[in-house]
């Protein structure tokens, strides 16, 4: 039975992490712009974001232990909203160090809060249909990015358009151009400061919450998934679960993967011609099949098919439609392109409902091993702008075929051993 008040609380926090999180797609080219950088730099917008998941994943874990996690949830949401403050000294000076600074810190926030929400989602419930109630989460998350690249390109990437057509002006000054790029860069001023604000008042809200901590107050959920190591009597030993080490490795990729197969588009868009403005509804086109795809997760689990059918069927399908865009040419790739968020939408959930259970008091740590998983979001993109810059977009997406072919093996051959040992 689902416990609804906390599950509504967990929502809206995954809400937070999709709109923080996929407002980068369109924060990558509307950096590389102001800050007139080449695609391997503007890619480090990703990669300062997801290496702070690598950095503060396993501190977040010892947080949430002395703290509790509503508690760890309030510290997170705290830290997010010093992040943004960052943002306004560097859009007033246009220093793409002060813009990382805050991504970083940013990034480290919702490190925390993921190792903390993730494991609500989960444990909340009955442990074969995890995926199922982080399928709802992702359906939060993912309306979110839809969102995030519409609001933060109607307020900056039209005026990148201009500023575009308006740089090429022959006779420019250094000087006028300055101007125009600082102009450009004060775009992201008062998005950012709405974030902070927003940020700040769900963290009192979340406060003054009754949300429960898992230790103290889900005892019986906790004994549940901690069964294992309950009836051995000598604890669990996370180092010989190949079930929790092949899923970092599989968030390692999947992450790296889902990130070029959304922040990517704009860029490649951009690079077949079409303006920054325009190029912003390809991202929200992914976030929208996304929410196709957690719904499908959301009936069909544990009904139709259990979380390893799902992770199986789900890396199968976003291989072939990576091949099917790299051998389309033209903008009709980028269209194939936006379905990988309907094949990708199964994969997280899954990984985790599949690598999680069982763990029992070793929750936060199973769950900040698998956060620092995330930081494939910070190597594989800085890969793929690197090729980007030498091949092209197109080609450049061939990087993630070897992402979702691990993904695969684990579905097949790890986790097939985790579905015996369920039954």
């Amino acid at each position: 039975m689902f416990k609804k008040t906390p599950l509504a609380i967990i929502g809206i926090l995954f809400f937070i992490f999709g709109f923080i999180t996929w407002l980068n797609s369109a924060l990558v080219p509307f950096l590389k712009i102001s800050c007139e950088l080449n695609n391997f730099e503007s890619y480090f917008v990703t990669f300062v974001f997801y290496i702070a998941y690598f950095i503060f994943a396993l501190p977040s874990a010892k947080v949430i232990d002395k703290i509790g996690y509503r508690r760890s949830i309030t510290l997170g949401l705290l830290v997010m909203a010093l992040g943004g403050l960052f943002f306004i000294p560097a859009a007033l000076s246009r220093f793409y160090l002060f813009f990382l600074t805050g991504l970083f810190l940013m990034g480290a926030g919702l490190a925390l809060l993921q190792t903390a929400a993730n494991p609500y989602a989960a444990i909340l419930g009955p442990p074969e249909t995890a995926a199922r109630r982080i399928s709802i989460m992702g359906v939060c998350n993912k309306f979110a990015g839809v969102l995030a690249p519409l609001v933060f390109g109607s307020v900056a990437l039209s005026a990148a358009d201009r500023i575009m057509k308006e740089l090429e002006t022959p006779g420019l000054t250094l000087m006028a151009r300055e101007e125009m790029l600082d102009a450009l860069a004060h775009k992201c001023l008062i998005p950012y400061i709405l974030i902070v604000a927003f940020l700040c008042l769900l963290a009192l809200f979340v406060k003054i919450s009754k949300l429960p901590d898992i230790a103290q107050d889900d005892s019986r959920k906790q004994e549940a998934c901690g069964n294992e190591a309950n009836q051995s009597g000598q604890g669990l030993r996370l180092f010989s679960r190949p079930t929790l080490w092949g899923g970092v490795l599989a968030l390692f990729f999947y992450v790296g993967a889902e990130v070029i197969s959304v922040d990517t588009l704009i860029g490649n868009a951009m690079e077949q011609g079409m303006s920054p403005s325009s190029a912003k509804i390809f991202p929200a086109f992914s976030m929208v099949a996304f929410i196709l795809g957690y719904f499908l997760g959301i009936i069909g689990i544990p009904k139709l098919f259990n979380q390893r059918t799902a992770l199986i069927l789900s890396a199968s399908a976003s291989i072939a439609v990576v091949l099917a865009a790299i051998f389309t040419p033209g903008l009709a790739s980028l269209y194939i392109l936006v379905w990988l968020g309907f094949t990708n939408a199964m994969i997280w959930p899954a990984v985790w409902g599949i690598a999680i259970q069982g763990l029992g008091k070793y929750t936060s740590l199973g769950a900040s091993l698998l956060i620092m998983a995330i930081v494939g979001g910070a190597i594989i993109p800085l890969l793929f702008g690197k090729m980007a810059d030498l091949i092209g977009f197109r080609l450049s997406y061939w990087l993630v075929i070897p992402c979702y072919a691990f993904i695969l093996a684990y579905a097949l051959f790890i986790a097939k051993s985790k579905e015996k040992h369920a039954q």
